[in-house]
């Protein structure tokens, strides 16, 4: 049974693994469009709203009882 185990070879070195000052962009990016898709599915409409009209208001309406938000 030890034949079939497999073991790291002698020599290889672990995979490298990224600093945090490496994934920060990507985290804060991430960050900033689930804030956006968070205001267009709970605030889009009447007076914070930035589009005219709903048509934002009607692509997310179901997205929006999902999440638990009340618009009507």
């Amino acid at each position: 049974m030890s034949d079939l185990a497999i073991a790291p070879q002698p020599g290889t070195a672990p995979a490298p693994i990224a600093s945090p000052g490496e994934i920060l962009p990507y985290v804060a990016f991430a960050g900033v469009i689930l804030l956006v898709l968070l205001y267009f599915v709970g605030a889009e409409e009447g007076a914070l709203s930035l589009v005219s009209g709903s048509s934002i208001h009607e692509f997310v309406h179901d997205a929006r009882h999902l999440l638990g938000f009340p618009c009507h």
